[in-house]
């Protein structure tokens, strides 16, 4: 336990930004009204586990394209791969951690009660999916490319395409939820959920990057996303 402690990083928090954030609406109210409290050693439960290496995984619980349809169909949409490895923050792989996916479908609508979207559902297209990363951290994903959608944070504001993740990284204080945003996309500068963050290195952690060497020919482009859970060059935290 000592030496996890020596290797613990405190999370830089400007890095990150700030809770209240008023171009972001709904960050007004859930912002923290009293000061945060200050954590000056990590305890055991911080630093240990969970530990996934018997968790059992179904056929396709990383494959979006067949894991709803029950062979029924396929989704509509542009079809992708994402992947990528999970490091700490000295470089070293995560190996045999949760990476737990969902997304919007391909015209920008969730499956869940509370989208009142105008897009519809797609009959073939859950939208969530999971992996564990094998020895080297590597996690992959094939699915569709979420489509944009609308948001009431003013008269016109956009959400770029993105897909969320959450990885537990070495410990459960290393847990990681960002989003994983496009290359390329115009949405990115305009949107004000991105606009909270202010260092542009940070939001660059956010971005997945077109690897051709990982597409495959005649069937789908691939985009490399890769998760920093700890440290100086972290992504971004989006739950914190």
């Amino acid at each position: 336990m000592q030496e996890d402690n020596k290797r613990f990083v405190e999370r830089d928090r400007n890095w990150h930004p700030p809770a209240y954030a008023p171009g972001y609406k709904t960050s007004v109210a859930r912002s923290p009204q009293q000061a945060l409290v200050s954590m000056q050693k990590p305890t055991a439960s911080e630093l240990s586990g969970p530990d996934f290496r018997h968790l059992r995984m179904g056929p396709h619980d990383n494959d979006l394209l067949l894991n709803f349809s029950q062979g029924q169909g396929l989704p509509q949409g542009e079809r992708i791969i994402m992947f990528g490895r999970v490091v700490d923050q000295f470089g070293k792989p995560v190996p045999h951690t949760l990476v737990e996916m969902w997304q919007a479908n391909a015209g920008g609508r969730y499956r869940h009660k509370n989208d009142r979207y105008l897009a519809p559902l797609d009959p073939n297209f859950g939208g969530v999916a999971r992996c564990l990363t094998d020895e080297a951290g590597w996690y992959r994903f094939r699915t569709i490319k979420p489509g944009p959608y609308p948001w009431p944070n003013d008269m016109n504001s956009w959400r770029p395409s993105h897909i969320h993740v959450s990885v537990m990284g070495p410990s459960i204080s290393t847990r990681l939820i960002t989003q994983m945003y496009f290359e390329g996309d115009p949405l990115i500068p305009l949107c004000p959920i991105v606009n909270t963050i202010k260092d542009p290195d940070a939001v660059e952690t956010m971005v997945g990057r077109l690897d051709m060497a990982r597409s495959n020919p005649m069937d789908c482009l691939a985009y490399r996303f890769d998760l920093v859970v700890r440290g100086e060059l972290q992504t971004y935290f989006e739950n914190q």
